[in-house]
């Protein structure tokens, strides 16, 4: 049922609605037929084009082509989060089943990007545990992931602070991958426990772009070549940065472990 809204309102909820939902990590095709539903819901149609830093959106009316707008929007760097993925597409759902109105649209929108998310502390302690599991996954032993949930916990802290402070992404990568595994090298310069080198090949393995990478194929497969190329290379130099940290404690160690 088509419901009246003025087209310059139900733009700029639009544009915030699928900026928001790439911001915090979805795959292309998931947010361009979450807006189609809702713009759908209102009696408009949507032309959207993403890249991998800006959106440009058209909205025209389906039965009047002459009511249309277009525009160019920033997306926002936003930390990753499948909660709020969840919420912004079962809010498009609701749109078009319930036939919400926009202002109720907006309010619940508003509620989602507002909800408090986890503590930075409770997740730094997980991504430790989680680290520390993954080396244990790989082999390794009781001294091995004591050794990776040290470093991880330190490598994750910096990480924060650096990204706290907008320092540019590939340095943080760089840094924090050298800081995590120059602690992790401990076990092999000190010869703690029989499984140091996993305990030094795990310890960064927090810094996995494993979101961007997963986005990226999914993306390509279902027709997003231009995003999910961008994607896949910029994981990919993410991956790289990893890589440059972990050889820098090797260098400096003079460590071939590895």
């Amino acid at each position: 049922m088509e419901r009246k809204v003025d087209i310059q309102e139900l733009s700029n909820f639009l544009m915030d609605y699928t900026t928001s939902m790439m911001g915090v990590g979805v795959h292309t095709a998931r947010a361009v037929r979450s807006v189609s539903r809702i713009a759908e819901s209102f009696g408009y149609g949507i032309d959207v084009t993403i890249f991998q830093k800006n959106i440009t959106m058209t909205i025209k009316h389906l039965e009047d082509y002459s009511i249309r707008r277009t525009y160019v929007r920033k997306i926002p760097a936003l930390a990753i989060n499948f909660q709020v993925i969840s919420e912004l597409s079962a809010l498009s759902w609701e749109a078009y089943d319930h036939h919400l109105s926009l202002g109720e649209l907006t309010a619940h929108y508003h509620e989602v990007m507002n909800e408090p998310r986890i503590s930075r502390w409770v997740v730094l302690v997980l991504v430790s545990l989680a680290n520390a599991a993954f080396c244990r996954l790989f082999g390794g032993d009781g001294i091995a992931m004591m050794l990776v949930c040290a470093a991880t916990c330190v490598g994750f802290w910096v990480r924060q602070e650096m990204m706290n402070r907008h320092v540019n992404h590939m340095v943080v990568f760089v840094v924090s991958a050298f800081i995590a595994s120059f602690i992790a090298s401990a076990g092999t310069y000190f010869g703690w426990g029989k499984t140091p080198d996993i305990a030094l090949a795990s310890s960064v393995l927090y810094l996995i772009p494993g979101v961007p990478l997963i986005n990226s194929i999914i993306d390509i497969l279902g027709g997003h070549v231009l995003i999910g190329m961008s994607r896949a290379v910029n994981a990919a130099i993410l991956i790289i940065c990893i890589a440059l940290g972990l050889s820098v404690t090797l260098l400096i160690l003079g460590l071939d472990t590895l």
